[in-house]
């Protein structure tokens, strides 16, 4: 058994956050400014740098909507 390493994915470009970004201020947009939740979702991608980028999306969302919570 090989083991493979899954490509990375550039935080800046990925995909991932956009959307994620895009259902939060759907979910907290009457409460925080569109730029507050931008900034921590993208805070939220840099620290789950290590995470296999089959997981990110999911763990980015979750992480983020969990510090939103805490500051909404």
């Amino acid at each position: 058994m090989t083991l493979t390493e899954e490509p990375a994915v550039d935080p800046a470009v990925d995909p991932a956050v956009d959307q994620a970004v895009a259902r939060l201020a759907d979910e907290f947009g009457p409460r925080l400014r569109p730029q507050v939740i931008g900034t921590v979702v993208r805070t939220c991608r840099q620290d789950l740098s290590g995470v296999p980028a089959t997981a990110l999306p999911e763990l980015v969302e979750r992480l983020a909507r969990e510090r939103l919570q805490s500051v909404a």
